[in-house]
């Protein structure tokens, strides 16, 4: 059933309208060019063949198809990328047996379906009726929204979803490993539900597939307000941010994201028309975070609640965004509220505040003035803050006009403020990691060699079947070689490198280089190998021997002469 699905995922999307939504591609040839989605560069090194339906990149040496591409992307194994690209397709999948593919095991596919069942469960148990939908109403979320995101109730009750779970053969020691329950410490044997009389927010990765859940407290007097799954292996607090899975596309549209700390801030958020929100789930803003967002836009907009852990978590956001080569705004939230607070009460107030978002650096100079009066405490709070971002801050221009805003906010020079800013890194002032200088690394190490020659000469004959250009390669070849050409084993980087060496409509002498640079290095070979072959008999004196290599290096070189 998979396979039939993938063939059917391919020819409803091609390659391009996969990695276009990634990577912006220009036509070049036979082939479309891009900067690599997989690091940095300045020439573009990510080629596309729409022909074949493959992707490779010359600069990190990868390739592969539709379902590769996303896999990588997304972060996700192969059924994710089949969901994914399934749902673009418009296409049902319909998974049967427990086959599997790469990394992806049965271990895997059991937690996955322990996890959709214990989303059913909570979800059976947000009747309109309960507590916890009244508390998901007076918070502002509509019954639309609570639908669906699929919102849940964990029972007020010790062993209801183990012993549901139970009933459809998953052991306590599963629901353990899949953050579901957890073994009583005085106990050991006696397991009961980790989540209990709790608010229950789904939390998916980017193929939409749940992984953990976040609960909310019912209780005023549980003392943990928000409970998070603990990390499983489906689930990685650094490498997930809740709402990816439905933001992406609204983020790569509009061209930045919008990050909020909390599940209702993002729902609100989502619910009033800003559907480019995501958040973080109980763990600070990490690498993987940003790049998982700047897969989709370099545009970051923090919206974080303005109490003192709030400033603190958008300091440290701001200045891992900014490193990374983000550009970075805030939104002014006035104290005492949150996100969620400001869109419940009307979300045109909301919008005012994103149209008056500043540069994070502006934020927290406003921020700091207004609530400090002591100017050398300022100072030395601009030092601590202010300065590493504006220091962090790549373009060169944008970072001058900030030295200007904060001298002129501080009753100083640009020059001092410049010369208390951190010092940057090695590696910051080179502009980052050498790049490669051209589209393609070249073959210079071993370009003479037989195998060199060899698989490009095979390359060329795939990429171009039934054509002139692949005739005459296939029939030289033989008379080369002697022998016919292998039909399997060629990589995907020599398939792409031969239509970069050929172009798009090749005639037959485009070949003839090659063919040339083929014999003359097969040739060479084999007169290398026919001297030291005389050089052993000359040792041994087998006159049989030494005639029949003296032979042989005599052809070879008259073969070769007349080559050259």
């Amino acid at each position: 059933m998979a396979a039939d699905t993938v063939e059917k995922i391919k020819a409803k999307l091609s390659i391009v309208e996969v990695v276009q939504p990634y990577v912006k591609l220009t036509k070049a040839g036979r082939y479309w060019r891009g900067l690599t989605p997989f690091g940095k560069e300045k020439t573009p090194s990510f080629y596309v063949n729409p022909e074949r339906g493959t992707y490779y990149c010359f600069s990190t040496s990868q390739g592969g198809d539709h379902f590769t591409f996303i896999e990588k992307m997304e972060g996700v194994d192969f059924k994710g990328a089949m969901k994914i690209l399934a749902d673009k397709a418009g296409i049902e999948v319909e998974w049967s047996g427990k086959g599997n593919r790469g990394a992806e095991t049965q271990a895997r596919d059991r937690l996955r379906e322990a996890m959709r069942e214990a989303e059913n469960f909570f979800a059976r148990a947000l009747t309109e009726e309960s507590s916890a939908f009244a508390y998901a109403s007076s918070r502002g979320l509509t019954p639309e929204t609570i639908r669906a995101w699929n919102l849940g109730l964990a029972p007020d009750g010790w062993r209801g979803l183990l012993e549901t779970l139970g009933t459809l053969g998953y052991s306590p020691k599963e629901l353990a490993t899949a953050g579901l329950v957890k073994e009583a410490d005085e106990k050991p044997g006696t397991w009961y539900d980790r989540f209990r009389n709790r608010l229950m927010f789904p939390i998916r990765d980017a193929a939409g597939r749940t992984v953990a859940f976040t609960g909310r407290a019912l209780s005023p007097d549980d003392q943990a307000k928000y409970l998070n799954s603990p990390e499983t292996e489906l689930f990685k607090k650094s490498e997930l941010l809740f709402g990816m899975d439905r933001a992406k596309d609204a983020i790569r549209s509009r061209g930045f994201a919008i990050l909020v700390e909390g599940q209702f801030d993002l729902l609100l958020l989502h619910q009033a028309g800003f559907q480019n929100t995501v958040a973080l789930s109980g763990t600070a803003l990490s690498d993987t975070h940003l790049t998982l967002i700047k897969r989709y836009a370099d545009n970051l907009m923090l919206c974080l609640d303005a109490d003192r852990a709030g400033l603190a978590s958008s300091a440290r956001s701001a200045r891992a965004a900014l490193a990374s080569g983000m550009r970075v705004k805030a939104v002014r939230i006035p104290k005492g509220k949150d996100p969620a607070d400001i869109v419940a009460e009307d979300p045109k107030s909301f919008t005012q505040l994103v149209k008056g978002s500043q540069s994070v650096a502006e934020f927290f100079l406003s921020v700091l003035s207004a609530e400090e009066e002591d100017e050398l405490k300022l100072l030395r709070q601009v030092e601590e803050v202010v300065l590493p971002l504006v220091a962090a801050t790549k373009s060169p221009l944008e970072q001058q006009r900030l030295i200007d805003i904060i001298a002129r906010a501080l009753s100083t020079t640009p020059e001092a403020v410049r010369s208390a800013l951190p010092k940057e890194s090695d590696e910051r002032r080179r502009g980052g990691p050498e790049q490669p200088s051209s589209a393609f690394p070249q073959t210079s190490k071993g370009a003479s060699s037989v195998k060199a020659r060899r698989d490009l000469v095979l390359a060329a004959i795939v990429s171009y079947p039934d054509t002139p250009l692949a005739k005459r390669l296939t029939e030289e070849y033989s008379r080369i070689i002697g022998a016919p050409p292998p039909s399997e084993g060629v990589d995907e980087r020599l398939l792409f490198e031969a239509g970069l060496v050929f172009g798009e409509t090749p005639d037959v002498s485009a070949g003839d280089d090659l063919l040339a640079m083929f014999e003359r290095a097969v040739l060479t070979e084999g007169l290398h190998a026919a001297t030291l072959e005389l050089r052993r008999a000359e040792v041994t004196g087998d006159e049989t021997a030494i005639r029949e290599a003296a032979e042989a290096c005599k052809d070879l070189s008259t073969r070769l002469a007349a080559l050259n």
